[in-house]
C-alpha cells in the first residue's frame, strides 16, 4: 500500500473524481406524484408490475416489482412486505430498498434484515409447513418510498395469483401492470372486475404462447365510507384460474364446478374407512333410534365430545384429508379430516352425507359462482334429506365442540358451497338466516327514584347470527372476562353493574344466548323543578351516521337481516305521574322498518315498545342519502323523552 501512495499523490484531482463511486440518481421523488393522487391518500402505489409465467400444468412463476410511497403515518403498513412459501411454493429472492421524499436512496435491504419465520400458534392447533419471509423498511418520518422485488415458483397450480392493486382504502395507484404468459396447451381463464374504461385485456399469440396484459393508471385513493362493501366488490381486479392443473402428480380440470369437485372427490376417495371398534360404537349409539335426523344428532354429539380441531397445511395435505381411521385413533383433525370422519360415522349409522367446500368467514364475500376456481378455505358436511322426506337439508360444522347441531351461523351461513359427490361438484346454498332467526329481544324494568337515580334489570335474548359472538364469549372466556367485555361496551354515562350472567338457551331451531344484567344508575334522570325527563331507550339506541362528504362512491352494503325488539317498563317514583309521552313513530323503507310507542298503563307505569327490522342487501350508491335519513330518524326517535310531573301533595 505504501508503494502506491506516491503514484496516487502525483495524479490530478480529476482522476480521483473519475474513480470515486457516485451516488445513485434519485428516483420515485414525491414531487413526481400527480397532486390528484396525493389528495386523500395515505400511500401511493407508484408501480405494481406483476408477471405470471405458466411453465406447465404443474408449475408457474410469479414475479413482482412493487414501489409504494408512504405519505403519512397512516400509510406505514405499506412500508413492510411479507412473502409466504411452503413445500409447494419457493421464494427465489426478496430484495428491497427505501428512498427519502426526494427520491434519494436511504438504504438497500440486506439479507440479514430479512426475517424468516414459521406460521403457527403457541396452542399447537396448526400443523403447517407455511413460512414467511418478511422485510420491514418503515421509516421514522414520512414521506418515504419503499421498493420490493420478489419471485415465487409454485408447484401448486390449483391457485393462480389474484391481481387487485388497490387493496386498501387510502391507497392511490399511479401505475400497475399484469402480464400472464401461458402455453396454448394450458389455457388461461380470467375474470375482470370493476375495470375502468380501456382497462380490459390485450391478448397476443406467438410461438405457441398466449400472452395477456392488463394496465391500470391514475386511480385516486378510495375513501373509507360507512356501510360500504368489501374492496373486493369495488376496486379493479383480475382473477386468474387454470383450465387444467396438477398438484404433486394429481391432475385435474377447473373449467367447471363439476370437474373441480370431481378432482377433489377423487383425491379423497377411499379415505373413509373406520376401525371395527368405532363401527361397533356407532352401532350401539344408534341401535334404538329409527329417525335419521336423530341418529345424525347422536353421531354429531359423539364427534364433539371425542375430537378436537387442528389445522393441517402440509403440501397436498392442504387438500387431501387424513384417513378417517387416523382421526378415530388420534382424536384430532382439520376441517377436511373431521368432516370426512363424520361422513364415515354417519354412513355407519345409515345416514348418507357429502363433504362440501366453502369460503368461510363472517366478512368474506360469497363465491363468484360464475367463475369456477379455488375460492375455498373451509370444509363442512351436508346431510341431504331422505327421499320423500319433507325435512330440510342438514348442515354440520365438524370443527366445533360447541356449535349447536345443524347450525352454521355467520361463519358459513348465507352463502354458496360446493358439494363433492361421485358425479363431481354441485353448487348449493347453506342455510339462510334472516330477520326471523337473527333476533335480539330485550326486556328492561327501570326503577326511578325521586332524587334522580335509578336501578334497572335487563334480560336480552339473542338468537341466530345475533348470538354468534356472545356464544363465543360464553365458551371461550371466563365469567370475569365476559363481564368486563360487556361492561366496557355499555353506552351509559355512569353506572355500576350489580348483576351479570350469560347462559345458552335450550336447543331450538336456532341457538340463543340470554344475557342478564343488573344496573345501578346514579344521576340517571335528575329532576328539573317539578319535572323529570327520562329517555326510556336505555340500551338499544342506534346512532345517526355522519353526513357524506363529497360524492358517494361505494354501494350501500347491508350484510345482515335482523330483528331487534325492546320492551321497557318505567316504574315511576312515588308522587310522580306521566305528563307527556312521545308520539308514536312508524316508517318503512328499503333499508328496514321501525316502530316505537309509549303507553301509560293502569298500574301507573309507562311502557315503551320498540321494534327495528333491518334488511339484507346491496343497493346503489345513490341510495346512501336515503339510508342516512333512515338512520337519522331512528336516532331521533330513540332519544325521545318521557316527561314526568311531580304531583302536588
Amino acid at each position: 500500500m505504501k508503494a502506491l501512495l506516491p503514484l496516487l499523490a502525483a495524479l490530478p484531482l480529476s482522476s480521483f473524481l473519475l474513480v470515486t463511486p457516485s451516488a445513485p440518481a434519485p428516483k420515485y421523488a414525491v414531487a413526481d406524484i400527480p397532486a390528484t393522487l396525493r389528495e386523500g391518500a395515505h400511500a401511493v402505489l407508484r408501480a405494481d408490475d406483476e408477471v405470471v409465467t405458466v411453465k406447465s400444468a404443474g408449475r408457474l412463476v410469479h414475479t413482482v416489482h412493487r414501489v409504494v410511497t408512504v405519505l403519512d403515518a397512516a400509510g406505514d403498513d405499506f412500508g413492510r412486505h411479507a412473502v409466504s412459501y411452503d413445500a409447494l411454493n419457493a421464494v427465489n429472492y426478496l430484495r428491497g430498498a427505501v428512498y427519502d421524499g426526494d427520491g434519494r436512496l436511504l438504504h438497500q435491504l440486506r439479507a440479514a434484515e430479512i426475517h424468516d419465520q414459521g406460521v403457527g400458534d403457541a396452542g399447537g392447533s396448526f400443523m403447517t409447513d407455511v413460512r414467511v419471509r418478511y422485510a420491514d423498511l418503515r421509516q421514522p418520518q414520512a414521506p418515504y418510498t419503499v421498493e420490493f422485488d420478489y419471485e415465487v415458483v409454485s408447484d401448486n397450480t390449483l391457485f393462480y395469483p389474484e391481481w387487485q392493486p388497490q387493496e386498501a382504502e387510502g391507497l392511490a395507484v399511479q401505475s400497475a401492470t399484469l402480464r400472464v404468459t401461458t402455453p396454448a396447451a394450458v389455457p388461461l381463464r380470467y375474470q375482470e372486475r370493476q375495470l375502468p374504461a380501456g382497462g380490459t385485456v390485450a391478448h397476443t399469440t406467438a410461438g405457441g404462447q398466449e400472452t395477456y396484459e392488463w394496465k391500470l393508471a391514475d386511480l385516486p385513493a378510495v375513501d373509507e365510507e360507512e356501510a360500504a362493501p368489501p374492496l373486493a366488490y369495488s376496486t379493479p381486479a383480475v382473477m386468474l384460474a387454470p383450465s387444467l392443473f396438477e398438484v404433486q402428480g394429481h391432475k385435474g380440470f377447473a373449467s367447471s364446478w363439476q370437474s373441480f369437485g370431481q378432482w377433489n372427490y377423487e383425491l379423497n376417495a377411499g379415505r373413509d374407512q373406520l376401525p371395527p371398534a368405532t363401527l361397533a360404537k356407532v352401532a350401539a349409539l344408534v341401535k334404538d333410534v329409527p329417525d335419521a335426523r336423530a341418529r345424525a344428532q347422536r353421531v354429531y354429539e359423539m364427534l364433539q365430545g371425542s375430537t378436537r380441531y387442528i389445522s393441517v397445511q402440509l403440501g397436498l395435505g392442504g387438500w387431501q384429508t387424513f384417513p378417517a381411521s387416523s382421526v378415530a385413533s388420534n382424536g384430532y383433525g382439520d376441517c377436511k379430516a373431521l368432516s370426512n370422519y363424520t361422513k364415515a360415522l354417519l354412513a355407519a349409522a345409515g345416514v348418507p352425507s357429502y363433504v362440501a367446500l366453502i369460503g368461510a368467514g363472517s366478512d368474506r364475500p360469497d363465491l363468484r359462482t360464475d367463475f369456477p376456481s379455488s375460492q375455498f378455505n373451509h370444509v363442512v358436511l351436508c346431510v341431504p334429506p331422505a327421499k320423500g322426506s319433507r325435512a330440510d337439508t342438514l348442515w354440520l360444522e365438524c370443527t366445533s365442540q360447541t356449535n349447536p347441531f345443524g347450525y352454521m351461523g355467520s361463519f358459513t351461513g348465507n352463502r354458496h358451497a360446493l358439494l363433492l359427490t361421485p358425479e363431481g361438484g354441485k353448487l348449493v346454498t347453506t342455510p339462510r338466516y334472516g330477520a326471523a332467526e337473527n333476533r335480539q329481544v330485550r326486556r328492561i324494568d327501570l326503577f326511578l327514584d325521586a332524587v334522580g337515580s335509578a336501578t334497572a334489570t335487563a334480560r336480552t335474548l339473542r338468537t341466530g347470527q345475533d348470538q354468534d359472538f356472545y356464544s363465543q364469549l360464553l365458551h371461550e372466556l371466563g365469567p370475569a372476562e365476559q363481564k368486563k367485555y360487556v361492561t366496557d361496551r355499555l353506552r351509559l354515562p355512569t353506572f355500576t353493574l350489580t348483576k351479570f350472567n350469560l347462559a345458552a338457551t335450550p336447543a331450538g331451531p336456532v341457538p340463543g344466548v340470554v344475557e342478564t344484567l343488573g344496573l345501578s344508575l346514579p344521576g340517571f334522570a335528575m329532576p328539573s323543578g317539578k319535572r323529570v325527563f327520562v329517555t326510556a331507550n336505555l340500551l338499544s339506541r342506534m346512532p345517526a351516521l355522519p353526513a357524506q362528504i363529497g360524492e358517494r362512491k361505494a354501494a350501500v352494503w347491508l350484510p345482515e337481516a335482523c330483528l331487534h325488539a325492546d320492551t321497557v317498563r318505567l316504574h315511576l317514583p312515588a308522587g310522580f305521574r306521566a305528563e307527556t309521552l312521545p308520539t308514536a313513530v312508524q316508517f318503512s323503507t328499503a333499508y328496514g322498518t321501525y316502530a316505537s310507542q309509549y303507553l301509560a298503563l293502569p298500574d301507573g307505569t309507562v311502557q315503551y315498545i320498540r321494534r327495528l327490522e333491518l334488511k339484507r342487501g346491496q343497493l346503489p350508491s345513490s341510495a346512501y342519502a336515503g339510508y342516512l335519513d333512515f338512520r337519522r330518524k331512528i336516532s331521533i326517535a330513540d332519544k325521545a323523552q318521557v316527561v314526568l310531573l311531580k304531583m302536588e301533595s
